[in-house]
């Protein structure tokens, strides 16, 4: 199964995934996967853990917007669903939605 297949399910099912990007282990809930401007598959997802550039997340989480092609070792994990109460606000990750999480 393809890396963006996984992360399409993980949407559909609200699982976590890790998954390495960028060079760090990021523990991800995946809100909305699609097409970005430039019309490669991207992704908006909460970060809740894992490894960060700056060292250290903000309380609840970050939002993430990642291409889905450096996404590398994606998989599925048990555990919790987060996200955070602004995970309604207008986004401009994913242009051309192709599942995201209904609330």
């Amino acid at each position: 199964m393809s890396n963006y297949a996984l992360i399409r399910e993980a949407v559909i099912q609200r699982q976590p995934i890790t998954c390495t990007y960028k060079g760090l282990v990021r523990h991800l809930c995946t809100h909305v996967i699609g097409k970005g401007k430039d019309g490669s598959a991207k992704a908006l997802s909460l970060q809740f853990a894992g490894e960060t550039s700056s060292g250290q997340l903000p309380d609840g989480g970050e939002w993430r917007c990642m291409a889905v092609d450096e996404m590398l070792d994606v998989k599925v994990t048990s555990g919790g669903w987060h996200t955070l109460a602004n995970h309604s606000r207008p986004q401009s990750c994913v242009k051309q939605i192709d599942v995201e999480v209904a609330y």
